[in-house]
């Protein structure tokens, strides 16, 4: 009787780089708070897009490879360098700071397609090598242009990377990925952008001052934050995992739930920290909308993720994405702290009743029987 495969487990070089990275995603939210426009929202998911697909990128390549080796361990510090220099260009990302941006991410994506073609695992053409010749090249162009056609350059960009596992599916489909240590990559990514959100809490509280209206404000910022916790990995990391590892095809999970699922939850969460951020300023004023469409985006992913995973509608957290929805509607007419006290009650009302209910029905043991 062979001995079971150890599972690969997320090394420590990897959480180090993921601290990098998820410095970039908090520069994102500088880069936010300046402008609540559409435009400003357009731009922030333009510029978050580049930084979180060099991760994305670099996790599959560790998935495939020992990252104990020296080489790839000196290539994967060498991709947190340049994601360093693309979280210092962020916050002036559409005006003196593009240029170092956009060359860090074509440096960050040549590093990982060298990778990428020193061992067995991918094909020739992928993503890295679209990247290398096509969207890296366009961010630079864009870089070169004034604001507005380079928001344009740069979406094209983002497009096309995003694009490119949809569209190379019948050459990536055979790939093999380790289900337990991807779906904890990005588990903890999840994990360490939320962590990030009580750093910004604690930011603004710092910035303005602690009187009894800001302690109570963020007293329930972080309650909110625990509960978006409790929603992820009460179930949903088990569910991601079960489904990465009895996927017929695991790239379908890979590209559908992994990349493009938690791009949403990533962005729903650094919405979310400017909104905390805005409510512990001004705990007593009115804020806008960031906060609330946060919740509601990071809530609804989990319809999405789940019925791509199983083809199953999550009806009690999609029934709190619109809680959430209509709580935002409100959010410019009331003071801040309301605001936070009645999203962090959607979310907690949603917590309790999937306790009650999947505990009671031993839902992990019927997660294993599917």
């Amino acid at each position: 009787m062979s001995e079971p495969v150890a599972e690969k487990r997320v090394s420590w070089a990897e959480l180090f780089f993921d601290l990098v990275f998820v410095y970039a995603v908090t520069r994102i939210s500088l880069l936010l708070g300046t402008d609540h426009s559409a435009l400003g929202l357009l731009r922030g998911l333009i510029a978050f897009v580049p930084v979180y697909w060099l991760w994305v990128g670099t996790a599959i390549q560790t998935n495939h490879r020992d990252v104990a080796r020296p080489v790839l361990r000196i290539a994967l510090f060498a991709v947190a360098l340049v994601a360093l220099f693309m979280a210092l260009a962020l916050p002036e990302v559409f005006a003196e700071s593009a240029l170092l941006f956009a060359v860090a991410y074509w440096i960050g994506r040549f590093v990982l397609a060298a990778v990428s073609v020193s061992g067995p695992g991918h094909p020739v053409v992928s993503p890295y090598l679209v990247s290398v010749v096509a969207t890296g090249p366009l961010l630079v162009v864009g870089a070169l242009l004034s604001p507005g056609p380079r928001t344009v350059v740069w979406a094209l960009a983002a497009l096309i990377d995003l694009a490119t596992p949809w569209l190379l599916r019948s050459r990536m489909a055979s790939i093999h990925f380790d289900a337990a240590h991807l779906a904890e990559r990005f588990g903890l990514f999840v994990l360490i952008a939320l962590g990030e959100s009580v750093v910004v809490i604690g930011e603004s509280a710092d910035e303005h001052g602690l009187d009894l209206a800001s302690g109570v404000a963020v007293a329930g910022a972080f309650v909110l934050a625990c509960a978006l916790w409790w929603v992820y990995f009460h179930f949903a990391a088990d569910a991601v995992r079960h489904a990465l590892a009895t996927a017929e095809v695991q790239l379908d999970i890979t590209r559908t739930v992994l990349s493009y699922g938690h791009l949403s939850f990533i962005a729903a969460i650094v919405l979310v920290a400017v909104g905390l951020h805005e409510a512990v300023a001004r705990p007593t004023e009115h804020v806008g909308y960031l906060l609330g469409a946060g919740v509601a985006l990071y809530l609804l992913t989990f319809g999405y993720t789940r019925w791509r995973m199983f083809r199953l509608v999550s009806k009690t957290r999609v029934t709190a994405g619109v809680a959430a929805l209509l709580v935002t509607l409100g959010l410019p007419l009331m003071p801040a702290l309301a605001g936070v006290a009645l999203l962090a009650a959607v979310v907690i009302a949603l917590n309790v009743y999937e306790w009650l209910t999947n505990d009671r029905i031993s839902w992990r043991a019927r997660l294993r029987e599917r």
